[in-house]
C-alpha cells in the first residue's frame, strides 16, 4: 500500500512539474496585474471604457490635440506656403530646364548609292587576325555632362511638398483610429451618432487615399520625363520630344501648386467636419437615464 502511495505521489509531482514548465511560473494575467500595480501610467487608464490595459488614453489625447490645434496651424502654414514666390511664377519659362544634348551633324551623301552602301557596311561582318567575327554596331551618343540632370527647380519644389503629403497621411491615420475606437458595440436603435462616426471614418480614409495618390503622381512624372529624355538621346534631331519635356515640366509645376492647395483644403474640411459633430463623435449614444427625462 505504501509503495502505491509513493508511486502516486511521484507521478503527481512529475505532472505538476511538467505543467509548471509548460505554462510558466507566472501567467499572463499576473504579469498584467503586476504592471498595473507597479506602473502609474497603466493605473490611470480607463480600463472599463476600452476593456483592456492598452495605453489608449495617450492615443486619444494625441488625436484630440491634432484636431484642436495641429489642423488649424497646418492649414495656416499651407496657406502661407501657397503665397510663396516659388509657387507663384507668372512666366512658366522660368522653370524650364536646359537639355544638353547636341544634335549630330547631318550625313552628306555624294550619290544615291552611298546610303545603301553605308547601311550594308553596318551589317557586314569583319574578320580580324584572330579569326573572330565582329559586326559593326550603331554609334551611341554620350551625354556631355556625364548624366542628364533633372529639372532642379521642380525637384526642390517636390522635396518641399512630399513631407506635407506624408504628414497628412500620418495624421489622418491617427485621427481615423481615434474615431474607430470611439465607435460603440453594435446594437439596435439609436445609431444616428454611430452613422456620423462612420461618415467621419470614411472621409478620413478618402483623404488618406487621395494624399497617397499625390505621391504616385510625382513618381509618374519622373518616369514619364525619363522616357522622354531617353527618346531625345536616341532621336536628338526630333524637336517634338524636346518640346514635350518642357510641357511635362510646366504641367507638373501646376499640379504641385494644386496639390498644396488641396492639402490645405483637406485640413480645413476635416477640422470643420469633426468640430461640427464632435459631440456625436465622442458620445454617439445617449444613456437610457437621459432618455427618461
Amino acid at each position: 500500500m505504501n509503495s502505491l502511495l509513493k508511486v502516486d505521489n511521484e507521478l503527481k509531482t512529475k505532472v505538476d512539474a511538467f505543467r509548471e514548465r509548460i505554462t510558466g511560473e507566472v501567467s499572463f494575467l499576473s504579469v498584467v496585474y503586476s504592471l498595473r500595480d507597479k506602473s502609474k501610467y497603466f493605473s490611470l487608464l480607463p480600463v472599463s471604457r476600452y476593456g483592456c490595459n492598452f495605453p489608449t488614453q495617450l492615443f486619444v489625447s494625441q488625436a484630440e490635440e491634432l484636431v484642436a490645434s495641429f489642423f488649424p496651424n497646418k492649414l495656416l502654414e499651407l496657406d502661407h506656403f501657397l503665397k510663396d514666390p516659388g509657387l507663384n511664377i507668372c512666366e512658366l519659362k522660368e522653370i524650364h530646364s536646359e537639355i544638353n544634348l547636341t544634335v549630330p551633324d547631318p550625313i552628306i551623301l555624294s550619290n544615291l548609292h552611298d546610303g545603301l552602301e553605308a547601311q550594308n557596311a553596318k551589317k557586314r561582318k569583319m574578320e580580324d587576325g584572330s579569326g573572330e567575327d565582329k559586326v559593326a554596331g550603331t554609334k551611341v551618343f554620350v551625354m556631355p555632362g556625364g548624366m542628364m540632370k533633372s529639372n532642379a527647380k521642380l525637384v526642390d519644389l517636390i522635396e518641399k511638398v512630399k513631407p506635407e503629403i506624408r504628414t497628412l497621411i500620418e495624421k489622418c491615420n491617427t485621427v481615423k483610429m481615434w474615431v474607430q475606437l470611439l465607435i460603440p458595440r453594435i446594437e439596435d436603435g439609436n445609431n444616428f451618432g454611430v452613422s456620423i462616426q462612420e461618415e467621419t471614418v470614411a472621409e478620413l480614409r478618402t483623404v488618406e487615399g487621395e494624399a497617397a495618390s499625390y505621391l504616385d503622381q510625382i513618381s509618374r512624372y519622373y518616369i514619364t520625363r525619363a522616357k522622354l529624355v531617353s527618346k531625345i538621346a536616341k532621336y536628338p534631331h526630333v524637336e517634338d520630344y524636346r518640346r514635350t519635356v518642357t510641357e511635362i515640366d510646366e504641367k507638373e509645376y501646376i499640379s504641385l501648386k494644386i496639390i498644396v492647395s488641396e492639402l490645405r483644403n483637406q485640413y480645413v474640411t476635416l477640422h470643420d467636419m469633426i468640430l461640427k459633430n464632435i459631440d456625436k463623435i465622442k458620445k454617439p449614444r445617449s444613456s437610457n437615464a437621459e432618455a427618461l427625462y
